[in-house]
């Protein structure tokens, strides 16, 4: 009971958040329309508002972590696992620059929805190959423009807390656009919020490691299925690594940058 209710009071607050910071986020798209293309200004905005829907949050902990120094100028094609729905807000705490790939649903939710849009976030209707070739046509242009893209290859959230099966296309764009690779581990959120549900579960640590990206010399000499294969095993084996040293749920709040 006192889960549901604590669930409850959070989601209310994130409704609240929402209703506040959507007009906020207009002012600043109108203000930087002129100037700001790539929606820069805006998408910092974003990753602000996406922080705090974890960081008043007492049952998540989330810490970022870096394999090896990041070029915050580089563009990337960003590709991750995915387990829960908490891993777009604790993405945003990145605060790289990138536009996300999402399916067209969630361009319909109210205000967060909205934002995408106001951002030039790139919508994929999927099962529809006509989406999927706009879709790569707008990615191909948002990092011809200079901005990242951030794909989550799977496709869908995972049932298991294990990483599942990456699908080919951010690998075939990584190729046809000339963009290295940024492969993104996530541990832990499965655990925090699962896939089927919205009540909280307790104290968990969230953890997010930017491995070493795959640069473009890498890319040019495999095909899109061995690409593929590369990124997906990177991923998985870091991800079985995490998951071996997890540790306590309750953990002092820190955020670092560990270079290992």
């Amino acid at each position: 009971m006192l889960a549901r209710i604590v669930s409850f009071l959070f989601w209310l607050y994130i409704g609240i958040l929402c209703i506040s910071f959507f007009p906020i986020a207009v002012t600043i798209w109108l203000v930087t329309l002129p100037f700001d293309r790539r929606r820069f200004v805006l998408h910092k905005f974003t990753c602000f508002w996406a922080g705090m829907f974890t960081w008043p949050n007492p049952h998540w902990n989330v810490r970022i972590e870096y394999a090896a120094p990041l070029d915050r100028k580089q563009t990337y094609v960003i590709v991750s696992n995915h387990l829960s729905l908490v891993d777009i807000p604790v993405v945003f705490r990145l605060f790289l620059h990138f536009k996300w790939v999402s399916k067209s649903e969630n361009f319909k939710i109210p205000f967060v929805g909205w934002n995408m849009r106001l951002n030039k976030y790139i919508e994929l209707n999927r099962g529809s190959n006509r989406s999927n070739a706009r879709m790569m046509q707008e990615c191909e242009a948002a990092l011809k423009g200079g901005s990242s893209v951030y794909i989550f290859p799977e496709g869908t959230r995972s049932s298991t807390g294990r990483v599942g099966k990456f699908r080919r296309g951010a690998f075939e764009l990584a190729k046809r656009a000339g963009a290295p690779i940024l492969p993104i581990v996530i541990e832990g959120s499965s655990r925090a919020l699962p896939k089927k549900g919205l009540v909280l579960r307790g104290f968990h640590r969230i953890r997010v490691r930017v491995l070493e990206p795959v640069a473009v010399s890498e890319i040019e000499g495999l095909e899109a299925d061995e690409l593929t294969a590369l990124v997906e095993n990177r991923i998985r084996a870091e991800h079985e690594r995490m998951l071996a040293q997890h540790g306590p749920a309750i953990v002092p709040d820190t955020e670092a940058a560990a270079v290992k």
